[in-house]
């Protein structure tokens, strides 16, 4: 069985079937994608869905869906993820986010985040946890900064699954260490 993860608003948990459809209409949106690569198509996006499920259900952690009880079954992901490329920092453990434009602002990145750090140090006993995005994406990184997260530009990179000339290429690592 998966962990679920409950905080004072939210439940992270596995994925269902039906969060297939509000994910796609996320990862459509131009206000998520903008410091993403682009939008994904509806194969794409039930194909991540259903990877990260399997990983979930192998692992017992990864990016889980989130839901806002009595308010909405699915606002997005939170969760832990190994990066499938190669840089200077891997292999770790990231912990990531993405969440439809309508739950922005509300402080459920921070309070979702902040759940799945307790589990990965507390539980998995991670040694580090690293946190990256793109340059511009200032909202993430006030979430980074917010959860005590350090930046060091000497780790910043280009990310390696990115166009050379792709315009979002550069991104920033931030870093946290289990106290």
């Amino acid at each position: 069985m998966s962990a679920t993860l409950t905080t004072e608003r939210l439940v992270l948990r596995p994925w269902r079937e039906t969060d297939k459809v509000p994910f796609a209409a996320l990862n459509n949106d131009p206000r998520v994608y903008a410091t993403l690569a682009g939008p994904m198509s509806r194969d794409d996006s039930d194909a991540f869905a259903d990877r990260i499920a399997a990983h979930i259900a192998e692992h017992r952690w990864g990016l889980w869906a989130v839901e806002v009880p009595g308010v909405a079954d699915f606002i997005g992901f939170t969760g832990l993820s190994r990066p499938r490329f190669e840089a200077h920092f891997t292999p770790c453990v990231e912990i990531g986010w993405r969440l439809a434009f309508d739950h922005w602002g509300r402080g459920f990145a921070t309070e979702a985040a902040r759940a799945v750090l307790d589990f990965g140090f507390g539980t998995l006993k991670l040694p580090e946890i690293v946190s990256f995005t793109t340059v511009g994406n200032k909202r993430s990184r006030a979430v980074m900064a917010r959860l005590g997260f350090t930046h060091d530009a000497r780790d910043d990179f280009e990310h390696p699954m990115l166009a050379v000339d792709h315009p979002l290429r550069r991104h920033v690592l931030y870093r946290k260490r289990w106290a």
